[in-house]
């Protein structure tokens, strides 16, 4: 059963970073120097799935509160600086987009981009600083505690950050050529196609120095799986420059989508069946089994889930349906 639940934390962090990672992603993209109005609509093609993509995160933790209630402790503990500049990058984003149409003046408006830009940045780099945390292992003390948090300061989770930060700026890349304006893409897709190099070598640092750190190599294992897993990555990335090479902005998005699901099976399926290892003694590291709530607590917590899941993937079909193609003169204004 807890691996059950495991698989499902990891198909809702998945899918937030999925769906709320185009939000973020097309959050940085206005800190290209649009214009106003290729800033509105940029914002208005994200417009209708904007609040619903935020509702991944909000049961992703939810299942990490009744699910794995040990591991929620030692990640707002243990990981606390990650965390906390993540949601606050959430937050940003969530007002800024929000908050941005209500003054009239331009600079008041344009001062209101610059807050969901670095609020972006913020949630992006905080998610990418956590899952890199994970990977290469913590210092767990006797008591089952993390030490502190300089754990996080280290070139890989630097790397992997930065990685996350470059993949969702490309997966926000493609979602614009998915649903601006026919006449508005070319320009959206050259920049996406710029933008996948600059994630190659992102990702592949990220690798590099993964390979090179005692603690990953320690931490992780199966080896096969955190080598595989990232030339998955960047075969996603090759075939999404590819697909916005011959026009085919589904294909790109789908690909960039299954670039940033990625890291998190990555982190899970590596570590199995751990899921907070202990760089001083491998020992006492946390197992999902020991993270997890009592049989009881989960079955309960099964009926409760049983119908808000289905109710949750119906809920987010139907909004890409009704909200299918792309954005016109008609389309309504959200921000």
């Amino acid at each position: 059963m807890e691996l059950a639940w495991y698989a499902l934390l990891g198909l809702f962090f998945a899918g937030y970073l999925v769906l709320g990672g185009y939000d973020y992603g097309v959050g940085l993209l206005l800190a290209r120097g649009a214009a106003p109005a290729a800033r509105r609509a940029a914002l208005t093609a994200v417009g209708p799935f904007f609040l619903g993509n935020e509702v991944w995160l909000v049961a992703a933790v939810g299942i990490l509160f009744g699910a794995f209630p040990t591991l929620e402790g030692e990640l707002l503990a243990g990981f606390y600086p990650a965390v906390l500049g993540a949601v606050t990058g959430v937050v940003l984003v969530t007002a800024g987009v929000q908050l941005r149409s209500r003054p009239r003046a331009e600079s008041a408006r344009a001062g209101w981009d610059r807050t969901v830009v670095a609020g972006s940045a913020l949630a992006a780099l905080g998610w990418g600083a956590l899952l890199g945390g994970l990977l290469q292992g913590v210092p767990l003390r006797s008591d089952g505690h993390v030490a502190g948090v300089a754990h996080l300061f280290t070139p890989f989770v630097a790397a992997t950050a930065l990685a996350m930060l470059a993949l969702i700026a490309v997966h926000g890349a493609t979602f614009l050529t998915l649903r601006l304006p026919a006449a508005d893409v070319p320009p959206v897709a050259r920049l996406a196609r710029g933008l996948v190099p600059a994630a190659l070598a992102a990702v592949a640092t990220a690798t590099v120095l993964g390979l090179l750190s005692d603690r990953v190599r320690a931490a992780v294992a199966r080896p096969a799986v955190a080598v595989l897993l990232p030339l998955a990555l960047v075969a996603a990335l090759l075939v999404a420059r590819a697909a916005l090479g011959r026009g085919r902005p589904g294909v790109s998005f789908a690909a960039s989508s299954a670039a940033l699901a990625l890291p998190v099976v990555l982190v899970g399926a590596a570590l199995w069946p751990r899921v907070l290892v202990s760089t001083g003694d491998p020992g006492i590291s946390l197992t999902v089994a020991d993270a997890a709530a009592s049989g009881p607590t989960l079955s309960l917590l099964g009926w409760l889930v049983l119908p808000l899941l289905p109710a949750l993937l119906g809920f987010q079909a139907m909004c890409w349906w009704v909200f299918r193609g792309r954005t016109d003169g008609r389309a309504p204004v959200y921000w």
